[in-house]
Order: C-alpha cells, then structure tokens, then sequence
C-alpha cells in the first residue's frame, strides 16, 4: 500500500483578520467546556474539561447527566449551529451568527439544556481572559465571521491529524489532542512518568496540571501577547540551558514566556514550507529532544514501534520531504 499523502493547501489565518471572532468563539467555548466539567467525571491534569476537533468542527464527546442521559454539544463549522444531541434522540440547535453575543449564546444554552433536562450550573465568570464580564452580562463580544471560523477549524482539523501522527511515535504516557478552552490551543502533552516537584503556591489548576514531568506541544490562534498564530512547545520542569538547544526548522525559535520558555514556530512558516507536514514533525521532534535530553528521558525506551527509524528521523530533523512514518509495517486484520 502506498504511503504518499496528498498535500492539503492550509488557509491563511491573520489573527487581525479576526481577532473580533476568535474572542467570542473563545468565551462561547469556554461556556461549553463548562457544561463538560460539570458533567464529567473528573480526570487527571483536566482532561475532562477539554473539547476535541471533530469532522463538522469541535466537540464535548459524551457527557452524563444527573437522572442518566448521555448527551453531547457540538460546534458545528459547516452549518454553523451549536448542537445539543442525548442518546434518546433529541437534537436541539441554533444559529452562530454575527451578532450572537456571549449572553445571548449562554442563554440559549441553558435553556436548550433546560427544555432536554440536562442543564447544570456552571460558574458564569471567564477564566484566564482579558475580559472579566460574567457571561449573561457579555454583550459586548458578539463577532462571528463564517469564512474566519471554516479556516480555523481547517487548521485545527490538519494539526490534529499532525498531532495524532507524533502522538504515536511515543509509548509514554500521552494526553488526547484535545482543546483546552482556558486558552483556546490545541494541545498534546508527553510524560516521562516521574512525578515533578512540588510548584510553591500553585493554585489547584496549575498544581494538578503540572504534578508530573512533562513536554507540550500546541498550536493557538495567537493573542495579546503573540500577535500570530503559532505552534509551541514547553519543557516543565524546565531543564537548564534549554534555550541554547536547536530547533527546527530554521523559523522555530526560543523566548522568554512567564516565568519559562516556548519554542516557537509561525503557522505561516508551516503553511508556506514545501511540505508543511514535515515542518511541523521537525519542529515538534526537535523540541521534544531538546527537553527529553536535557531532562533525562530515556527516549529510546520512550519510542514506540510506530517512531520513525534514526535515519527516517533525521530526514524529518532536515525538512526532508517524507511519507508518512508507520514503524513496523501494519499487520493484516
């Protein structure tokens, strides 16, 4: 079976195209990942808080009321609805659109979850955004650009599928690729399996979060602070000397974030690069050795039967053009 993959043209994505967009879809998610942590069980580092990219947009998956019924809300991007389904055949949807504010999607919501009896009550504050205005009282953020939110799903749909690959190169501990809605990334996490110190006066999130060794790896649509979309990378705990590792490809870069540091690489360097898959592979291998090695992982105990051979590896570390890695070959089912 061949393994050439053909090449998907990923859309520009300018963050001041529509910033507008992006902060209103950004606190519409962060209602939605609400009413998923009220209604999951809780998991390690909040992975019940999170949402996933799905093939109409993105997703709670299945969820648990109180008296039993399952249900799940979609973000639909191709008939741009919100999607409330249960598993005794109610669907309920209604209309994104321009001028839909944060109050008036909050309340639509509750009262679609209410009219199913399914509805929770969730804390009405954002968490970790500029804004502080409670959710019924948000009318100010009420942009949604249809055109804007396709390409962003687009990205979302083609790095998760990236993320997915690199996922299996691993045999560690991995998180799903999923989206966290305090930050609106897409993100996969990589764990040694020792615990990590103790953080002095963490607060719960953050301590749970971080009570193991781990690597990140992402992608966000930019904000206040990086005005682009970019992919990323973090080592916690950082090791010593990580800036002065190199990455890859020639674009990626290392700064100063918080109290550590991200590797970054621009989507546009990505989406312009002759084989844009491969760009992104390099990138994430590279700062996953530049963490792994400076920390102590034993990364050839840590490689899964899918990893790339040393030499596949090497022509992804070089921007190679390559198909796509499968390890040992598939068994027939």
């Amino acid at each position: 079976m061949s393994t050439t993959r053909v090449r998907r043209e990923l859309p520009e994505l300018p963050l001041t195209g529509w910033e507008e967009t992006k902060n209103t879809l950004h606190l519409w998610a962060q209602i939605v990942g609400k009413v998923r942590m009220a209604s999951t069980a809780p998991r390690n580092h909040w992975w019940h808080a999170t949402l996933y990219v799905d093939v109409r947009g993105l997703t709670t998956r299945r969820m648990q009321a109180r008296d039993g019924v399952a249900f799940e809300i979609d973000f639909d991007f191709v008939e741009h609805r919100l999607v409330v389904a249960t598993n005794r055949g109610d669907v309920e949807s209604f209309e994104l659109a321009d001028g839909l504010s944060v109050a008036a999607f909050d309340e639509q919501l509750h009262a679609t979850l209410a009219r199913l009896g399914i509805d929770v009550v969730i804390r009405e504050q954002p968490y970790r955004v500029p804004t502080t205005t409670s959710f019924p009282e948000d009318q100010e953020h009420a942009s949604y650009d249809r055109d804007a939110v396709e390409r962003f799903w687009q990205v979302l749909e083609w790095t998760d599928e990236v993320l997915e690959e690199f996922a299996g190169w691993y045999c560690g501990k991995t998180s799903p690729v999923h989206l966290f809605w305090h930050s609106f990334d897409l993100a996969l996490t990589r764990f040694s399996g020792e615990r990590a110190p103790a953080l002095p006066d963490a607060n719960p999130v953050d301590a749970e979060t971080y009570s193991h060794e781990v690597i990140s790896f992402g992608f966000w649509a930019g904000d206040a602070n990086v005005r682009e979309p970019t992919y990323y990378s973090y080592t916690a705990p950082e090791p010593a000397d990580l800036r002065q590792q190199r990455l890859r490809p020639n674009e990626a870069s290392w700064t100063e974030y918080g109290n550590g540091s991200l590797a970054l690489l621009p989507y546009d360097a990505v989406r312009s690069s002759p084989d844009p898959r491969a760009a992104l592979l390099a990138f994430l291998e590279s700062a996953y050795r530049a963490g792994a090695g400076l920390s102590g992982w034993d990364q050839a105990a840590l490689d899964s039967s899918w990893c790339p051979s040393p030499p596949e590896l090497s022509k992804i570390l070089a921007g190679e053009p390559t198909p796509r890695a499968g390890g040992t070959a598939s068994p027939d089912p």
